[in-house]
């Protein structure tokens, strides 16, 4: 992945074994707990490019969330913030080589963003 590719979306639900069964079923995703992250199962399209996670829904987290791969997750929250964006979520660590953020756009959609020192996606 580079600076700019989609590298996942997660998806809010109400009951995962549902959900799963659901989207494996339609698309034929395969959907996997990855050790360590039991209770957040993760998708792989068929094109192994797209990926996800089926994950709880809570208030704050009702709607399907992109994330965009960057290079620097510090670089780009200045920049959403110097063209009117806001964060919402800071940068967090997912693994020693791997964080996340979310910000809101200026129209109101919550875009995460994944950086990593591997530069590819994945849970390491």
């Amino acid at each position: 992945m580079a600076h700019g590719d989609i590298t996942h979306i997660d998806i809010p639900v109400d009951d995962i074994g549902r959900a799963k069964g659901f989207y494996g079923g339609l698309f034929g995703w395969d959907i996997q707990e990855m050790p360590g992250y039991e209770g957040y199962p993760m998708w792989q399209a068929p094109n192994k490019i797209s990926g996800g996670v089926l994950a709880p829904r809570d208030e704050n987290f009702d709607r399907p969330r992109s994330y965009v791969e960057v290079d620097s997750i510090d670089d780009v929250m200045r920049k959403v913030t110097e063209l009117g964006g806001r964060e919402v979520r800071p940068k967090s660590e997912i693994s020693p080589t791997s964080w996340w953020a979310v910000f809101v756009d200026t129209e109101g959609n919550e875009i995460g963003l994944y950086e990593s020192t591997t530069h590819g996606y994945g849970v390491e």
